[in-house]
């Protein structure tokens, strides 16, 4: 009897032993350094270090598991990024119920879960490394830890609420597919595949954000994208340092060539046949996860001024409204600032009869027309900008009724007159004539710059404008690319799509300034005919 009473006693001074052996052990161990630290082959210690990495944590789920008493599994996930049902019918129940194949006590190897559970995960990957499981899991991959082994298993289960591919918002077309980018990387790149269905449309994958790790994915065709222009980017991207990259937006200020520039020098889209479109002419294209907005490199002056409207409607159709958009561009820029220069400087210039209209008209009005037309601007940037920000059953009431009210009102109040009214009104319905808003966004705030130097200097000032406006275009660069280009430098071969464009089966080449390697685009020889000889029955 006193024989096994000490047997017990040591027993159980040898567990408590271990067991304090063990805390001391994982107590002692230094801080880990993610990028170098590799994973424990005891699963206690691994499930320890990772509740330490996860502290204060609530949507990390660690979930154990054991086969038939023997073989300890340990699963961790992010509650929310995960399919539980897929979870629970391809990973739980598999090893709960079926358990290990016969003749096998222990698992040796990450890979004999797989192999020999015959689990129903698609993509799965192993990896040894802390922060490699640590990377896994918050991106929406369950990780799975064997007692014994210093490996884990992630496996893709992802399972997020994520936005259904509709038709976007910001570029409308009553001819184009109705199918627009999402939020999520994967919908994107499925659509660009159901398009170019080819092994020389290449995507490589980024993470760019120290705390964010956000994924972003460059994309283009091999054959056709500049080489040089691609290895510009990867270094551009990979020198980014931020701690979040919440958007394709914060992805743009970092890897456009000037941003004192107000011309946006990379174009953004969510369309993605605009896209597929822009790579087959050899741009290079970049899409962010969490973002419906895709980045397009090189961008030129005529890429912000065509519309999609323009490549599904027949070329002299597409030829009419671009000549009209154009001018309606000039009109926006120049409208106001011509209406003060003339009123101030030159009236000679106005013929007689309008002239003395518009004196009549602003007969009563305090202030001189370089201030009323400040006064007008102003009011009606912010009328465009609470229609904008207003819930969209109210927005567009608010903006026309208060245009119509306010500006009624500032009439007959002799604040200001009604040809300043007219030429303001005619200013914004010309500026929303422009297909790209961050493109329109530059001649917003170019016109108030006009409007200074026209009250300043007059004509003269209007004509120094422009003269600075043309040197900073055809000086400014989009990764190499001349802005201005093809108008300048001259290339009168493209010139077939800049304010004209012609019939498709004429685009014989791919832009020569972008493109390398396969420059024929469509072969010559397509221009449709009647048949030759007697009409057909």
């Amino acid at each position: 009897m006193g024989t096994l009473f000490v047997k017990v006693v040591l027993w159980m001074f040898k567990k408590s032993k271990t067991k304090k052996n063990s805390k001391e052990m994982i107590k002692s161990l230094p801080k880990p350094d993610l990028k170098s630290e590799y994973l424990f082959s005891d699963l206690e210690l691994n499930e320890q270090l990772l509740k330490e990495l996860f502290q204060n944590c609530s949507d990390i789920v660690f979930r154990a598991i054991q086969e038939n008493n023997k073989t300890k599994i340990l699963l961790i996930y992010i509650d929310g990024l995960i399919d539980t049902k897929s979870l629970e019918a391809d990973v739980i129940k598999p090893i709960l119920y079926d358990g290990l194949p016969n003749g096998i006590t222990k698992v040796h190897s990450i890979g004999e879960v797989i192999e020999q559970k015959q689990l129903a995960i698609s993509q799965v990957s192993h990896v040894e490394k802390v922060q490699d499981l640590v990377d896994g899991i918050l991106k929406a991959n369950v990780g799975i830890l064997v007692d014994g082994e210093s490996k884990a298993i992630l496996a893709s289960l992802q399972g997020y609420e994520k936005r259904g591919v509709e038709e976007p918002q910001t570029e409308v077309t009553i001819r184009g597919p109705r199918d627009g980018f999402t939020e999520s990387l994967r919908t994107n790149t499925a659509l660009l595949r159901r398009r170019v269905r080819s092994s020389r449309l290449k995507m490589e994958t980024f993470s760019v954000g120290e705390l964010s790790q956000t994924d972003l994915v460059i994309t283009y065709i091999d054959g056709i994208a500049p080489t040089g222009l691609l290895e510009e980017l990867r270094d551009r991207i990979s020198r980014i340092q931020i701690d979040g990259l919440l958007g394709s937006e914060f992805l743009e200020e970092f890897i456009e060539d000037a941003p004192y520039s107000p011309f946006p020098q990379i174009q953004n889209t969510e369309r993605p046949d605009i896209l597929i479109g822009n790579l087959l002419e050899g741009r290079v294209a970049i899409i962010v996860d969490n973002s419906p907005f895709a980045l397009i490199i090189p961008m030129t002056f005529w890429s912000g001024f065509h519309a999609v409207e323009d490549y599904y409607e027949r070329f002299m159709y597409t030829t009419f409204i671009r000549f009209i958009r154009f001018n309606l561009i000039l009109i926006s820029l120049y409208l106001p600032s011509i209406y003060v220069a003339l009123t101030t400087y030159h009236p000679k210039l106005i013929p007689t009869t309008l002239l003395i209209s518009i004196a009549a008209a602003r007969e009563g009005v305090p202030f001189p027309a370089l201030i009323e037309a400040l006064i007008m601007e102003f009011m009606f940037e912010g009328l465009r900008e609470a229609g904008i920000r207003l819930p969209k059953a109210v927005g567009s009431a608010v903006s026309i009724v208060g245009a119509l009210v306010i500006g009624q009102a500032a009439v007959q109040a002799g604040i200001v007159s009604a040809p300043m009214v007219i030429v303001v009104a005619t200013t914004g319905i010309a500026s929303f004539a422009i297909p790209r808003y961050n493109f329109g966004l530059a001649f917003r705030m170019l016109r108030f710059i006009m409007l200074i130097l026209a009250g300043c200097f007059g004509l003269y000032g209007i004509i120094i404008g422009f003269i600075a406006l043309t040197i900073h275009l055809v000086n400014l660069r989009s990764y190499g690319v001349p802005y201005f280009t093809p108008v300048s430098p001259l290339n009168y071969q493209e010139l077939k799509d800049t304010i004209i464009r012609a019939p498709r089966w004429s685009l014989h080449i791919r832009p020569t300034f972008i493109s390398e390697g396969d420059k024929t685009r469509i072969p010559k020889g397509q221009k449709p005919r009647p048949p030759k000889g007697e009409p057909r029955e």
